[in-house]
């Protein structure tokens, strides 16, 4: 297994620290060069598209895979530990909980560095890492102290700490995107693309202030920093466009980090907080603004879902007023239905005609709603079934072969039949584990990894089978895993690691 240490922290000079990069303030929109804008229209105009080549079984382009389902193709290893099956492990600097998202030979990952402050392990040192049969340092979030390179946010007066982010002054950060070699692990590029200082905190525990997945199309990669804006380079490292939707203000500070989502020719960007929350369609080559809707809307992180049904394209955004549903093409509403608690964070799913949505958190709801309809659906019979019971408070289902994986937080596994709502089974994985990261699946096999370090490999089906729990020590894993090409991207509060992928 190979150990790998990034330049500022190894205090290696003779490369260049992209990481100390200052870009300029940025304006509502900035185009990097007419050259480029005219070159991504021109693109368009000659029909080139977008996208080098469609997703393969070796990429994973978003948050929720290729299918935005948390489903592979291919397979992946059953398997590993400490001293086997790890190929390579980088270290990450700063904090982030964004998933890793992979295109071909290249993984794509975000982070937020304090700048003048100590990186992760307390020292500009190498992190705790872990050589062959050495052990990694302990859990970073531990009796509800704040992990390594954890910022201000979480901090009471006195010292003492608390879930809710800090209203206090934030030290100033690096927002980071970071181009890994899925081969070696090496750093390939980082790219700053803002240096801020955040008006509000994160959650003690589980926020960062890179908690947004970033998405690729083969050709750019977009990185969202949510409040510190929305940046798009191309696979060089070469920045296109930036643009600043405004700050938010979220629940008691819990934090910022709905994913982005990539569909066609445009991002779709929900933007729900504690102000004027909206949902905005975003043309990919350019940044410019396609459309924007308002929504009567508290905070939530659940990222939008694109589906099409009988020839229209539709985004379905869930939140805690109402699951909403607008036409991809225009903004327009086409159907909306409420039900849904508060604090709205699983990704909705689709299968068939029918979308899924749920909460976990106060009055927490699963809703299974067939599309079709217009207006209002509340209460009426497009609610194909619902369930109250052992709902996701954080992590996303998995949807796959008519068969819907739902993982609370406290680690209990349910299996649903996705046209009926009956439950297959209902089981607790061997504790202690908790969860945040969602669950994976290829193959027929369920990964589920836990904030002790643990990867538990379930089997697919309507009968529970645990097939391996594989142990990674001292690692804490708050984001989701990235499965392709027989391999398993894990991050974990400090480092990547490569699981599987032959040299």
């Amino acid at each position: 297994m190979r150990v790998h240490i990034l330049p500022e922290q190894a205090g290696n000079t003779s490369m260049p620290n992209v990481l100390s990069e200052k870009y300029a303030k940025h304006t509502r929109l900035t185009r990097v060069t007419r050259h480029m804008r005219s070159s991504a229209v021109l693109a368009v105009i000659l029909g080139i598209g977008l996208l080098a080549r469609p997703a393969t079984a070796q990429d994973w382009p978003s948050w929720r895979g290729p299918d935005e389902n948390g489903m592979a193709t291919g397979d992946a290893p059953v398997t590993w530990g400490d001293s086997e099956g790890v190929t390579w492990r980088t270290a990450i600097p700063g904090r982030g909980h964004s998933a890793p998202v992979v295109w071909g030979n290249r993984i794509f990952v975000t982070t937020a560095v304090p700048i003048g402050s100590q990186l992760a392990g307390g020292t500009n040192a190498p992190p705790r890492g872990r050589q062959p049969g050495a052990r990694v340092g302990g859990h970073p979030t531990g009796g509800g102290q704040p992990g390594p390179g954890h910022s201000a946010a979480g901090r009471r007066p006195g010292g003492r700490w608390s879930p809710h982010g800090d209203s206090g002054p934030q030290s100033e950060h690096r927002f980071v995107l970071l181009a890994i070699d899925r081969s070696t692990g090496d750093v390939v590029w980082e790219r700053t693309a803002v240096e801020a200082t955040p008006h509000e905190g994160f959650h003690a525990q589980y926020g960062s202030f890179a908690s947004s997945s970033p998405v690729t199309d083969g050709e750019h990669v977009y990185a969202s920093f949510g409040s510190r804006g929305l940046y798009c380079y191309d696979f060089d490292g070469q920045l296109i466009w930036q643009t600043d939707l405004g700050q938010m203000r979220k629940f008691l500070q819990f934090g910022e980090g709905t994913p982005l989502v990539l569909h066609a020719d445009r991002l779709i960007v929900k933007f729900d907080h504690e102000g004027d929350s909206f949902v905005v369609a975003l043309d990919a080559a350019t940044g410019d603004q396609l459309w924007r809707v308002g929504r009567d809307e508290i905070t939530s992180w659940s990222p939008p879902l694109v589906v099409e049904h009988d020839g229209r394209t539709q985004v379905v955004v869930a939140a805690t007023q109402k699951v909403r549903s607008y036409d991809f093409d225009t903004g327009a509403l086409v159907w909306e239905a409420a039900g849904l608690g508060r604090n709205q964070i699983p990704a909705p799913v689709h299968h068939g005609d029918v979308v899924y949505v749920m909460s976990g958190f106060i009055a927490p709801n699963l809703m299974a709603i067939r599309l079709g309809g217009q207006g209002d659906l509340t209460n009426t019979d497009a609610i194909v079934w619902s369930n109250r019971q052992a709902n996701a408070y954080t992590p996303s289902p998995v949807l796959f072969d008519g068969q819907l994986y739902v993982l609370t937080d406290g680690g209990v596994l349910t299996n649903f039949d996705a046209t009926t709502g009956e439950v297959h089974y209902r089981q607790r994985l061997p504790g202690p584990s908790n969860f945040k990261a969602s669950p994976v699946g290829v193959n027929g096999k369920l990964y589920l990894a836990s904030e002790e370090g643990q990867v538990f490999v379930v089997t697919m089906g309507p009968e529970f089978e645990l097939l391996a729990t594989n142990t990674l020590d001292g690692a804490v894993f708050i984001a989701t895993p990235a499965i392709g090409g027989g391999e398993i991207i894990l991050r974990s509060q400090d480092a990547l690691y490569s699981i599987g992928r032959a040299e």
